[in-house]
């Protein structure tokens, strides 16, 4: 009689949600297959704790709900990361898991992975190998310490596993074995193609008043704009420009609001479509229909390039070089002349590109996870 594999899986941010929906229906499908041959245990950590960032995933994505709740959000880096651990590590201890998964590169990521190293668990990291080098991102940090101790290292593109390469992988890692660098593809390529259909027979967007590629869609969320005035004022005041043009779409968070109007800048929210945070499926469908989108998210630059739409990156960097290498994204940063003069000239590029797998990355990590 075989062996279960038990393997306990550690959420705690949106897009996180979005990448282990995929895998969760991948383990489903094996077991379906194989007479429960995997016993995923989910941990939510509490890292988005409000009903937007997190419970309506779980509905949404039809994710199995969690077993176990952290509630670690709202708090600095330090005693988030500090309390997410001390309550992995009681859970790793009480579960005994073959293997811990973690995905991308939040402090819930940084935490599962310490947790594990500390008591010799096989690590599984999806999205290993992503750099922007920029170590003053807390998710670059994350992510390189996670892909240190991890032994299974799921890659979501050749560049990643060369990135991993030039660091000296793989090394010994903690559990005597040594680490795999594994080319599975991107999940996240898996839930656009997954939900794509559902967005479709779903969602309107008359729902918002708008027409197909007739507005601009933009979100911003990264501390490097949204805490820095100047940086915010001048992507908003970009924003303003483009709005005399086409509609400008942003789903804000409360918060970035607010630091506006503390601001005395109020007024450049004022042409502005401004939403409350939308689900996922929501954001698909805004995506889909958008003509352009702006954004300080990584996700979202790699959706826009599934669906075919010019992004504008607004940072100094991107990890996912290959949707600048395509045409499809351009780095601007936050310098309004530069937004401006990116906006003016998109194009869609005529090539086809595949860079991220062939959409069945979620079965290639089921595999290995098995075979390991």
């Amino acid at each position: 009689m075989s062996r279960k594999l038990k393997i306990l899986t550690i959420l705690g941010a949106r897009p996180q949600f979005i990448k282990a929906a995929t895998v969760s229906r991948a383990i489903s499908l094996q077991n379906e297959k194989a007479n429960g041959e995997i016993q995923e245990v989910i941990v939510h950590t509490g890292q988005h704790y409000d009903t937007k960032m997190s419970d309506i995933f779980f509905e949404e994505l039809n994710i199995p709900h969690p077993d176990y709740k952290l509630e670690c959000g709202n708090l600095n880096h330090g005693s988030m990361t500090g309390k997410m651990l001390e309550g992995i590590e009681e859970l790793v201890i009480k579960e005994k898991p073959g293997h811990i998964l973690v995905y991308g590169d939040t402090n819930s990521t940084l935490a599962g992975a310490l947790a594990a190293s500390k008591l010799q668990v096989p690590i599984a990291h999806v999205e290993a190998g992503l750099r922007s080098y920029n170590m003053a991102m807390p998710e670059e940090v994350n992510r390189i310490l996670t892909d240190r101790v991890s032994s299974l290292l799921f890659c979501p593109t050749a560049t990643a596993v060369e990135n991993l390469k030039k660091e000296g992988f793989p090394y010994p890692s903690i559990n005597k074995k040594h680490q795999k660098l594994l080319n599975v593809g991107d999940v996240m390529y898996d839930a656009t193609l997954f939900y794509m259909k559902r967005v479709k027979n779903t969602f309107s967007l008359k729902s918002w008043e708008l027409g197909e590629k007739s507005y601009v869609l933009c979100t911003l969320h990264r501390a490097e704009n949204t805490d820095n005035p100047e940086r915010l004022i001048s992507i908003f005041t970009a924003l303003q420009e483009i709005a005399k043009l086409l509609p400008v779409v942003l789903p804000l968070h409360p918060r970035t609001q607010k630091l506006v109007k503390d601001w005395g800048k109020s007024k450049l929210l004022k042409s502005l479509t401004i939403l409350e945070p939308v689900s996922y499926l929501e954001m698909q469908g805004l995506e889909m229909g958008a003509k352009v989108i702006l954004t300080d998210s990584g996700g979202m630059q790699k959706e826009a390039f599934f669906h075919k739409v010019p992004c504008i990156t607004l940072r100094d960097e991107t990890e996912w070089v290959e949707t600048v290498q395509s045409g499809w994204n351009q780095i601007v940063g936050a310098s309004t002349a530069k937004i401006l003069e990116s906006f003016e000239t998109t194009q869609i590029p005529e090539d086809k590109f595949e860079f991220y797998g062939d959409g069945t990355a979620s079965s290639k990590i089921v595999d290995h996870l098995l075979k390991n």
